[in-house]
């Protein structure tokens, strides 16, 4: 498939910008005018949310139905269980996923969506509670909603006054209002989150431990502090992380001994033939439990400028070792 580039004129460009400008100027105020009609409606839904026992059944057709796909998401990953229901769908047998238990968050601008007005009837006569955000509030839409969320809008974007878009835009918003107030009132954090987003950026950095990425068994580099210094540089070498930790018998870590180390030394001149581990090592190291997050890890490191970290276990014994590279491949930095 080809393409064909239009020619356009300086003139074009400016007015195209003047379009997107007026756009976005014609929707922020919408979305002011929303907020400024906030009221005891609002707070009754955030309530009716909070107090429902099921889930949140979202529904709307067209560019309505979009957005409150979104919004059901929203709910979703932020504590709140919702999924989206098609109205047209609803008529030919999904509407039995609706239980009493649940609560409908209904959305048309109109108010008189053919496919959504044919089953509010039955919603009603079930007793689901309903939340209906529209821009008419005598609506059929909003006559049979328990509580109305007013989204109307004085004009759209579109230079027509015809494709939904500052309406859907103050859709969206009043969808993002409802879902952080329920989840500000669930006390929903961070980590809570993370937990509805285990593969996302957020979700590895709160959910990733030290112990699910760092080495273990035979991979830590470790030797006793009598070991010969060729000995600890045999098994800085084996290992591949240019450092190695000294421990005792107990596995009680001593002290560390780096390729840093090792250049000073050189520099220094040492003759090294002779020393031990325990004579080259760097006492009282830097050391992580093993039940610390494994972005913990990474800032240590950028705090300490060093690209790895021992890990040791509730006894202090060294059950680890992190890098830098183990925490990119886990993709935690």
């Amino acid at each position: 498939m080809t393409m064909t580039m239009t020619n356009s004129s300086p003139s074009s460009h400016k007015h195209w910008l003047a379009l997107a400008q007026q756009t976005m100027a014609i929707e922020a105020e919408a979305i002011l005018a929303v907020q400024q009609r906030l009221g005891d409606a609002f707070v009754h839904s955030v309530q009716a949310v909070l107090q429902v026992k099921g889930r949140v059944v979202v529904m709307g057709m067209g560019k309505s139905g979009h957005v409150g796909r979104k919004i059901a998401a929203t709910l979703a990953s932020t504590g709140t269980p919702a999924f989206f229901v098609h109205p047209a769908e609803a008529s030919h047998g999904d509407l039995g996923m609706v239980k009493r238990e649940d609560l409908v968050l209904a959305l048309s601008n109109s108010g008189e969506s053919e496919e959504l007005s044919a089953i509010l009837p039955i919603i009603k006569r079930q007793g689901i509670p309903m939340v209906a955000i529209t821009g008419h509030l005598g609506s059929t839409l909003a006559q049979h909603a328990q509580w109305v969320l007013d989204c109307s809008v004085e004009r759209e974007a579109c230079p027509l006054n015809l494709a939904p878009t500052a309406s859907t835009t103050a859709q969206l918003a009043l969808g993002d209002a409802l879902a952080v107030a329920v989840l500000d009132a669930r006390g929903f954090k961070a980590d809570d989150f993370a937990r509805s987003h285990p593969g996302g950026s957020l979700g590895r950095r709160l959910l990733t431990h030290v112990s699910d990425v760092m080495r273990q068994g035979d991979d830590i580099p470790q030797v006793l502090p009598s070991a010969s210094f060729s000995d600890l540089m045999r098994e800085m070498s084996r290992k591949g992380l240019g450092a190695s930790a000294v421990v005792d018998a107990q596995q009680q870590v001593l002290g560390i001994f780096t390729d840093g180390d090792l250049r000073r030394l050189i520099e220094k001149g040492a003759d090294m033939r002779q020393l031990s581990a325990a004579d080259v090592m760097h006492p009282h190291p830097v050391t992580l439990k093993d039940t610390a997050l494994a972005a913990q890890a990474a800032e240590l490191m950028e705090l300490k400028s060093i690209t790895s970290v021992m890990v040791v276990n509730a006894q202090g014994q060294l059950c680890g070792f992190v890098n830098t590279n183990d925490l990119m491949r886990a993709k935690v930095i």
